[in-house]
């Protein structure tokens, strides 16, 4: 007994689906490469925040863990 295929549908049109991405989708990562690239050709702009000794010293003996 022969047994009917079904048929495949007919194939999306190209263009249906609206793919565009709003403005901000490229702006803010080109922003933020701008601004970490001028950070690193002029480090001296990048001032390290004054924090407390606890959290220095915490880093430092992470940073020996580390080394080890």
């Amino acid at each position: 007994m022969p047994v009917r295929t079904q048929t495949r549908p007919h194939p999306a049109t190209p263009g249906g689906a609206d793919s565009r991405l709003p403005w901000w989708a490229l702006a803010l990562p080109a922003l933020a490469f701008a601004v970490l690239l001028a950070l690193i050709l002029n480090p001296s702009d990048a001032h390290a925040a004054a924090g407390d000794p606890a959290v220095a010293q915490l880093l430092e003996r992470a940073q020996r863990l580390l080394a080890r």
